[in-house]
């Protein structure tokens, strides 16, 4: 192993990701697997224990989620090169993972092609976004985005829940949950409430 090796930390709730992750790197003459990490917290504690110059961060894990880990390891080291690990293709998962700091979203069916290229690139001080994820983004970017309360609507009536029962337990009126209703088939574009269901979990508003 030569001395100037990327360093990298992969950190994903997955087993076989690892292991995938694990012997794409091995092949690699110019970086190194420093650490592994199958939750949030173990994220965190690998990169303050091993400073690695590029971490590959998966969103959903358990303990805490991809956003607050790379939130957490930006505390540490704002200089941190964090790549997001995902099966989402959701331009709010991105915009998320972004705004916390990340560099760099791969998709995990990109990771035989573009991971060490993606490494390489982010070390350099370069960003990476697929283009379908970049497009996804830029559709949207415009969009007007959903408020607390009609995430919170959404999510209910995601559920199945008609508007009296929604309405009950947020303790809103059912005319408040219609008005509520139609904002979001409106910023969503989307025909019906099960379109707007399935809208918003494309697009990482509502977790699958």
């Amino acid at each position: 192993m030569v001395s100037n090796c990327i360093r990298v930390l992969c950190a994903d709730d997955h087993p076989l990701i690892l292991d995938g992750v694990a012997r794409l790197l091995e092949r690699e003459p110019d970086m190194v697997l420093v650490a592994e990490a199958s939750n949030g917290v173990e994220a965190v504690k690998a990169f303050e224990q091993y400073r690695p110059n590029v971490s590959l961060i998966d969103l959903q894990m358990p303990e805490l989620n991809g956003v607050q880990v790379i939130q957490n390891i930006r505390h540490i080291d704002p200089r941190a090169r964090c790549v997001v690990l995902t099966t989402y293709r959701g331009d709010v998962q991105a915009s998320r993972a972004f705004k916390a700091g990340a560099v760099g979203y791969l998709l995990k069916t990109m990771l035989r092609k573009e991971l060490t290229q993606t490494i390489r690139n982010v070390n350099a001080g370069l960003r990476h976004v697929p283009p379908e994820i970049a497009c996804e983004m830029t559709k949207y970017y415009s969009a007007d985005e959903l408020s607390p309360r009609e995430i919170e609507v959404l999510k209910s009536i995601a559920g199945g829940r008609s508007n009296k029962i929604v309405a009950d337990r947020l303790d809103i009126s059912e005319d408040t949950v219609k008005g509520h209703m139609r904002n979001i088939l409106a910023k969503l574009n989307a025909n019906d409430r099960l379109d707007a269901v399935l809208i918003a979990m494309r697009r990482g508003i509502l977790d699958g």
